[in-house]
């Protein structure tokens, strides 16, 4: 069965293939597939052997894709680096957030995280780490399902519920750990829960180990931009401590990046 969005590619006369083509062969590099052969290439976007060696031939001439020196397998080059910094420099909520993030990782101890939506993911887009400890590796463009998830429950948040519940029913609600809430009406609980409190928890639900405080980004009239977290280990903190010492100053610093966006 043809999916919707096929269709509608299908039927818009300024939709650039040739594009979309350059775009999965880059996304189609990913921790587990760091180095690929045209053929693996061809596979992981989608398309056949030809299309893939004029996509990666024309991605090779412009300096994001090369070969290794030593396997000849096809690898990213740092120059698709130069793609996420456009998106950083331009972006006000960064800009703002940064201070505010840093004083939540010194106050906290803890690393403060900030992701924005991308479908039904948030994606990390910034971080400010501390030293106390090595944190579970959540590097800047990861995605994490919003269903599951501190940053994703506080940013559906501030939606109408109606909007909530199709999400939630849309997401691909696979049980992480064992502690993962997977029924509908148990997530929506924990947003509900958030909008009292002005912060959301998940207690091992995504990782083993480890916990998520978030609170929603708003800008001035109140629509979602993002969430602020901090993943506290639950061998440093207990569900009740995280949530009677962390979530407060969660909550504070996701308000202090709301009232200094501009507007």
């Amino acid at each position: 069965m043809r999916s919707d969005t096929a269709e509608a590619v299908e039927a818009d006369p300024l939709f650039n293939q040739s594009l979309e083509k350059g775009l999965a062969v880059l996304r189609a590099f990913d921790a587990t597939h760091r180095t690929m052969t045209l053929a693996d290439i061809a596979v992981a976007a989608g398309m056949n052997k030809a299309s893939a060696q004029r996509t990666v031939h024309t991605l090779q001439v412009l300096g994001y894709i090369g070969k290794h020196p030593q396997t000849r397998r096809f690898r990213l080059l740092p120059k698709v680096m130069e793609l996420g910094f456009s998106y950083v420099i331009a972006n006000s909520t960064l800009r703002a957030a940064h201070p505010y993030l840093s004083q939540l990782a010194h106050t906290s101890g803890e690393t403060a995280c900030l992701t924005e939506p991308i479908g039904l993911d948030m994606m990390y887009v910034s971080q400010s780490g501390t030293s106390a400890f090595i944190p579970m590796l959540t590097p800047i463009g990861m995605r994490v399902p919003m269903y599951c998830t501190s940053s994703g429950r506080a940013y559906l948040s501030r939606l109408p519920d109606e909007s909530v519940r199709q999400m939630i029913e849309q997401s691909n609600r696979v049980a992480r750990t064992p502690h993962t809430r997977v029924e509908v009406d148990d997530v929506m609980a924990t947003i509900d829960e958030c909008r009292r409190v002005g912060f959301a928890m998940n207690v091992e639900e995504l990782f083993l180990g480890d916990m998520g405080v978030g609170a929603p980004i708003v800008d001035s009239r109140g629509t979602p931009l993002g969430a602020v977290h901090l993943a506290p280990p639950s061998s440093h903190w207990t569900a009740e401590s995280a949530r009677q010492k962390l979530g407060p100053l969660v909550a504070a610093c996701a308000r202090a990046i709301s009232e200094s966006l501009p507007h």
